[in-house]
């Protein structure tokens, strides 16, 4: 694979996803393939960056909207000036202009990292329901990070080539903060001795269920009147999040603000509790990460959780139920014993996703594709 040149492509920069990407991109250059990353910018152009990759600047925003046409023009040209010989598309944005750019014409994987389709309702929904199925025709693989992610495509009619390569979570993340003591990391923010500690680490988004955490919050306080609820991350979800907890009287919330990731690590570490609330997701790596650190988790019952989060390792409990969120978190930090087993047996379920199995059974895919393909095509105008 050292002739080969991969280009992957993301409008999402400041997510999980970055992590997700950075180790492709790091096993890959290892491996001697010539990568490069177009991206607008952001935590995940500065960690390739860091690993190996090219980074080119693609300026696309988050969601569709009148600028997509010049950032269609702009991916077109990038992959003139790169001809790769695989393009690896990730997320929606990037899913849409990159299949309606290349129709096929180089091998194209796409990452949907949670499907688009589930984040919208009605009209809107079976529009692009319609688009991502007509897009199969143009898309050689789509990799999945779940086997309820695929499922989840194949029974909404998504007929093509799917493979699952989990999430994982690598040695080298969470050794380091493994390495100090838990009474050191919470010290060191600024957590006090003995206070009840949850923990919810994501981009703060309607996707990720803040909302529905605060508003089990009153009900956790009301058991456990010390506990603090530490929300980790940043997002265009913040103004509204903050107004909610002013709303519903939550007590004891905190909003750290943008973190690097051992920061975010850290507070995992620190927690007593990993609170991860989605509405959907494909495979969240943060009960994983959770896990491997030996912290309880409570997760909801959406695509990917169930792999993550098997019977016995942790507290599962439908999206959007403030009440049963409330009872299993009270759970958790009340009930010491049945935390500590649940710890146990997830640091033994996260001991199994540890490695970069993904990252080499996706360099196997590339060849794979390349074997079945002819060299890059030049996309017309």
């Amino acid at each position: 694979m050292s002739s080969v040149q991969v280009l992957h492509v993301s409008h999402a920069v400041n997510t999980g996803l970055a992590h997700c990407v950075g180790d492709y991109v790091e096993y890959q250059a290892k491996h001697g393939v010539h990568v490069t990353v177009a991206c607008p910018g952001g935590r995940l152009a500065a960690l390739t960056g860091a690993r190996g990759a090219d980074v080119v600047t693609w300026r696309a925003a988050r969601g569709p909207g009148p600028g997509m046409l010049a950032e269609a023009q702009q991916f077109r040209r990038i992959f003139e000036d790169i001809r790769p010989d695989v393009v690896h598309l990730h997320c929606a944005k990037a899913g849409l202009i990159g299949r309606a750019v290349l129709r096929g014409r180089v091998p194209t994987v796409f990452s949907p990292h949670a499907w688009s389709f589930q984040a919208v309702d009605g009209a809107l929904r079976r529009l692009v329901l319609g688009w991502e199925r007509h897009a199969m025709r143009w898309t050689d693989v789509v990799v999945c990070v779940s086997a309820a992610e695929r499922d989840t495509g194949v029974a909404h009619g998504l007929r093509g080539r799917m493979e699952v390569l989990p999430n994982a979570v690598l040695p080298g993340a969470v050794e380091p903060i493994r390495a100090r003591s838990r009474q050191e990391v919470r010290e060191s923010l600024g957590v006090e001795p003995g206070v009840p500690v949850a923990v919810c680490t994501a981009r703060l988004a309607r996707q990720k269920g803040q909302d529905v955490l605060i508003d089990a919050w009153p009900a956790v306080r009301a058991a456990i009147p010390g506990a603090r609820l530490v929300l980790v991350g940043d997002g265009v979800a913040r103004p509204a999040l903050e107004a909610a907890v002013e709303e519903v009287g939550a007590e004891g919330v905190h909003f750290t603000g943008p973190v690097d990731r051992s920061i975010a690590l850290s507070w995992l570490y620190a927690s007593d509790v990993v609170v991860c609330p989605s509405r959907w997701e494909g495979m969240s790596l943060v009960p994983l990460e959770a896990m491997a650190l030996g912290r309880p988790v409570v997760v909801t019952a959406v695509d990917g959780m169930a792999e993550s989060v098997p019977p016995g390792t942790g507290w599962i409990v439908p999206p959007e139920d403030p009440e049963a969120l409330a009872g299993a978190v009270v759970t958790v930090l009340t009930d010491h014993e049945a935390a500590r087993a649940a710890a146990d047996a997830g640091r033994r379920r996260a001991a199994l996703t540890i490695g970069d199995d993904s990252s080499a059974r996706l360099l196997d895919l590339y060849g794979e594709l390349l074997r079945g393909r002819r060299p890059p095509a030049t996309v017309s105008s």
